[in-house]
């Protein structure tokens, strides 16, 4: 019997190998790194490669996979893939990080140049000059800054320039006549009328562009009015044109951004370049219309007098506001590229707060209860408008 069993050869279902094969998955990703999908299923479906493939793009924390394509929802036999979780994106960290660098800037510098150019025109009442200094100072960099490759210049032709045209108009208006408010009246009493552009807005989009708002939006209008008009009426060194010129400046910037939202679809010029050009353009347009409202005569008398009393700080005092001015610009143009419409409204208004805020200490500027409420009225009213 024993030899019988031992001449009996095995049979193939016996000798036959394991059906299924160890696969040797290659290790997890770090922590921090992308999501990892990997197929659970008694048949591969894809070879080992692709996995290895995908390992590699998220190792290296990049965002396209078109090297390999990505693997189905489920295999042919129903498994379905396993997603493997990974803590937040480290790129959306430097990118919200980048955003507060911007906006914290963004204030910063335009508190200094509401300050320099204060101290500026306190001493050297002259609107129209310090604005052209203030444009040609921007030009001036940004050219510098092509010519030496710090900045690459953009690529324009007589389209965009034509397209440009407009807003520079309007550009060139706005600031000029908030420069004349801002030697009349207090930094902050301009910055207060300044805060009611919303309202410009929707009633120049409403009846002259024929755009309907929700309810909401006309509602929040009501406090920017009233809040405005309060600390106007309320206002211990009012100017009527120094008011005259806020409210100039918000219409001309109302405008500004309308032809700018028209004229510039389409073109493909980065936020600091976009104001580079928008500078230079403004600087064209202002240079002959300041010369002809002031001249270099009462310029030469005024720079004289201003430097008697002051003494060299006055060089500086120019210099600074209209180098902050272009910064404090060129800052906001670029934190548009990463931030949406409704960010920057809201920056802007904080930005109004910090401005007026600073002055106020600085400049020792009196100031009553009923006016602060009013200014805190209409800065809300311009908050709710940018949630709506």
């Amino acid at each position: 019997m024993l030899a019988a069993a031992a001449s009996v050869k095995p049979t193939a279902a016996a000798t036959a190998k394991p059906a299924f094969k160890p696969l040797h998955l290659p290790p997890l990703p770090a922590a921090g790194l992308r999501p990892l999908t990997l197929s659970i299923s008694a048949r591969p479906l894809y070879r080992q490669e692709h996995v290895l493939a995908t390992v590699a793009v998220a190792a290296a924390g990049r965002s396209d996979r078109a090297a390999s394509p990505a693997p189905p929802a489920a295999t042919a036999d129903g498994a379905r893939p396993v997603e493997i979780a990974a803590p937040g994106e480290p790129a959306e960290t430097a990118r919200r990080a980048r955003i507060g660098v911007y906006f914290a800037t963004w204030w910063a510098l335009n508190v200094i140049f509401n300050i320099y150019n204060k101290k500026v025109l306190n001493a050297f009442p002259y609107p129209w000059l310090t604005s052209t200094l203030s444009l040609a100072a921007g030009s001036a960099i940004m050219l510098a800054s092509w010519a030496t490759r710090i900045a690459e210049a953009p690529q324009t032709d007589l389209d965009f320039w034509k397209a440009l045209s407009p807003v520079a108009i309007a550009h060139t208006i706005g600031h000029v006549a908030a420069t004349v408010s801002m030697a009349k009246v207090a930094v902050s009493f301009t910055h207060i009328i300044k805060s009611g552009e919303p309202a410009f807005s929707v009633l120049v989009s409403r009846f002259f562009l024929g755009e309907h708002f929700p309810a909401p939006v006309y509602f929040s209008l009501l406090p920017i009015i009233g809040g405005c008009a309060l600390a106007a009426v309320t206002e211990l060194n009012f100017n009527m044109v120094g008011f005259m010129g806020a409210m100039i400046s918000n219409l001309a910037f109302v405008f500004r951004n309308i032809f700018s939202k028209k004229g510039m679809k389409g073109k493909s010029v980065s936020g600091m370049n976009y104001y580079a050009c928008l500078s230079m353009m403004s600087l064209v347009i202002l240079l002959p219309f300041a010369i002809a409202m002031e001249g270099p005569k009462v310029w030469a008398a005024g720079w004289q007098k201003a430097v008697a009393e002051i003494g060299s700080n006055f060089v500086w005092w120019v210099a600074a506001q209209s180098v902050f001015y272009h910064l404090y610009n060129q800052v906001s143009y670029m934190s548009l590229d990463e931030i949406s419409p409704l960010t920057f409204s809201v920056g802007n208004t904080m930005k109004r707060i910090s401005v007026i805020v600073a002055s106020i200490i600085i400049f020792q500027t009196p100031v009553q209860p009923i006016n602060a409420l009013g200014a805190a009225i209409a800065i809300l009213g311009t908050f709710i408008y940018s949630q709506d």
